[in-house]
């Protein structure tokens, strides 16, 4: 069974959530940081580093004199990293998201792949968890291709938390897809609520199953679970607003262990998780690269 957290905006608290609901697991749990701007899992988690991988996107390159300017590879692109300006297709590699249409769709094999490396996967083990965090290099655009690559390494035999990237653009789409439930984390403000509205509609869009959980609970004076409802959409918990909470996690400790009481809540999480599942398991729908 995957799991992911994800959220409309950044500083919700959506690492602390998946860093506990990993923490509590009811099975041994890959934890995956599809964060991969700037992942801080590793900061809450004591394993030791056993691999790091370079992580390539196939970009697209030109092979001299077959090109016969059809075209072809600059239509299949919804990009734009294939421009035509004269009788040679101009290629941008920083907007290319590596599907291959345009070296595909090519008559004359005039453009081949090459691998551009984006970033690196880092694997950490645990007794009965492990951490799969990816890291894109500085000045790299394009995070999908690496997001799922961090998801192609989780064990399927296993529990997955997947925490997100914060917002509701393509490199969240990545992140979900395939997961069997998606638990948004949303705060009681007015920047909490609008941006929470932006990623239910993403999730709505991509057709995955999701819930909402309310942290910082008690902060503000917006009915989060009036707005859910509105919205035909389940709040499974609040998490109160705590100072215990922020100190837990500021010194980057796992708030469980600082917060027992928190402890009834995230059981009372998983719980219900898995219940919306079949044994932990449940149908996915099978995105294809378009969709993200």
């Amino acid at each position: 069974m995957r799991l992911a957290i994800a959220s409309g905006k950044g500083g919700t608290g959506k690492t602390l959530l998946a860093v506990n609901l990993a923490w509590s697991a009811p099975r041994p749990v890959d934890l995956l940081d599809c964060d991969v701007e700037e992942p801080n899992c590793h900061l809450f988690f004591k394993g030791q580093v056993v691999r790091r991988e370079p992580v390539t996107k196939p970009v697209p390159t030109l092979v001299p004199g077959r090109c016969t300017a059809c075209g072809l590879c600059a239509r299949i692109c919804q990009f734009k990293a294939v421009a035509f300006f004269g009788k040679e297709p101009l290629l941008f590699a920083d907007l290319c998201h590596g599907c291959g249409g345009c070296s595909w769709v090519c008559p004359v094999n005039a453009l081949m792949e090459r691998g551009e490396e984006i970033g690196e996967v880092e694997v950490r083990e645990a007794p009965r968890q492990r951490l799969i965090q990816g890291r894109l290099r500085v000045g790299q655009a394009q995070s999908p291709p690496l997001i799922r690559a961090v998801k192609r390494r989780a064990d399927p035999d296993r529990l997955a938390v997947v925490d997100g990237p914060p917002g509701a653009d393509c490199s969240l789409g990545a992140a979900i897809a395939d997961c069997d439930l998606v638990l948004l984390v949303a705060e009681p403000t007015n920047f909490g609520m609008y941006d929470l509205e932006l990623a239910l509609s993403t999730v709505h869009r991509l057709g995955v199953p999701c819930a909402v959980i309310v942290n910082r609970a008690g902060r503000g004076r917006l009915d989060v679970r009036a707005a859910c409802a509105r919205h035909g959409v389940e709040v499974l918990a609040e998490i109160p607003e705590s100072e215990e909470i922020a100190r837990a996690v500021a010194r980057g400790r796992i708030a469980l262990e600082s917060v027992p009481s928190l402890q009834p809540i995230f059981a009372k999480i998983w719980s219900d998780v898995l219940s919306r599942t079949r044994d932990g398991r449940s149908e996915r729908r099978v995105l294809h690269h378009a969709d993200v």
